[in-house]
């Protein structure tokens, strides 16, 4: 917390303005805007998955309909999908950034065309632990099959590609302030528009759909997805810090590298090139047991439970995921290797740059044990 949180929240108490409407929501779209720039409309919304979801039902996703989806991903990504009763159609990653990869979407897609006669409706593209897709080739298939992207930035407030911010690419983008993200709002989330009618489109489905009348009328079903006053007044205050806690993220991450980079089977995953600018959201490494004289992910990640530390697997694929099991997927293995080979590290904004060090010795001594 910046401490200013609590400025915002009081006004809105002291005004009376604690539903989902207010100064405190105008106020930190305002300041999303401001900072996302490109000229972009922001909607907060009380979640990230909420924002996929209204993304999708702008986009006019709906029954008997395919999305293109990144496997590699937490299920909030693809979870809207079904929501709309369409079928996710997963796509494996590429090695470099760990998303989605251009070249396999683009057969995928061809594929698809071939076998059921008609175009997915729209494309997901998600920018992984903070780190950039490679959005260009994506957006560039994107235009050659006419079919609208939705970029899922949930991870990545801060991160940008080739000097744009994620989120701001394709039709619309999706940001998330959970209690885990770069900022909070404790749960909340926006849609990136790029029109004010999108915004206006988006805030009439956010708010149950309810029509220009004296009375309740329903054209449209709606949502009840519109963020608080109160968690807009948190946002606000947390907007004041965003800088501060990019730095430090970014900071830890040039650290762990740094540590790790003469480390005999241990991967930091960084930044491919220049393109890219990730907010680290998490530290991530991957562990090849053959050069670790047998040290696996799962093993280093119950030796550091045992010292009280969390660590965390990367996210388990969409399309080894049990619920999605029938959801057609193109995999090239990348996504499986990552999994079965990754680990994310603290990297929060109370990890000390003394901690991480402290944990990159641990890793290196385990990594001598074995």
């Amino acid at each position: 917390m910046s401490g200013h949180e609590k400025r915002f929240i009081d006004e809105a108490f002291a005004e009376d303005w604690v539903v989902p409407l207010g100064p405190n929501v105008d106020g930190f779209e305002k300041d999303l805007e401001a900072y996302m720039g490109g000229d972009v409309e922001i909607a907060a919304l009380s979640a990230g998955t909420a924002a996929i979801h209204l993304g999708l039902v702008l986009l006019g996703v709906g029954p008997g309909d395919e999305v293109m989806c990144q496997s590699f991903t937490f299920s909030a990504s693809a979870n809207p999908v079904v929501y709309q009763g369409a079928t996710p159609v997963f796509v494996d990653s590429e090695p470099e950034t760990w998303n989605m990869d251009p070249r396999l979407l683009d057969k995928a897609i061809a594929d698809r065309m071939d076998k059921t006669g008609r175009k997915p409706k729209a494309i997901i593209v998600v920018d992984l632990y903070g780190m950039p897709a490679r959005l260009d080739e994506i957006e560039a298939v994107a235009r050659k099959w006419d079919i609208p992207l939705l970029e899922d930035a949930a991870e990545a407030l801060g991160s940008e590609y080739k000097g744009r911010k994620c989120g701001t690419f394709g039709r619309f983008g999706a940001l998330s302030f959970n209690g885990n993200k770069m900022i909070t709002t404790s749960g909340g989330g926006a849609l990136v528009c790029h029109t004010p009618e999108q915004k206006r489109r988006a805030v009439f489905y956010a708010t149950q759909a309810r029509e220009p009348f004296p009375y309740y009328q329903h054209e449209h079903i709606g949502y009840n997805y519109r963020l608080s006053n109160i968690s807009a007044g948190i946002g606000r205050g947390q907007m004041m810090v965003l800088g501060e806690h990019l730095a430090h993220h970014r900071r830890l991450a040039g650290l762990y590298a740094e540590l790790f980079k003469d480390v005999e089977g241990i991967e930091y995953h960084g930044n491919p090139s220049d393109d890219f600018d990730s907010n680290f959201w998490l530290s991530t490494i991957l562990i090849d047991p053959s050069k670790t004289g047998g040290l696996t992910p799962e093993a280093l990640r119950q030796h550091f439970a045992a010292m009280g530390i969390e660590t965390r697997p990367l996210w388990k694929p969409m399309h080894s995921q049990p619920v999605f099991e029938a959801c057609p997927a193109y995999v090239n293995g990348v996504s499986g290797h990552l999994f079965a080979r990754g680990l994310c590290l603290p990297s929060g904004p109370w990890v000390s740059e003394e901690d991480a060090r402290a944990i990159a010795a641990e890793v290196c001594l385990c990594c001598g044990k074995h």
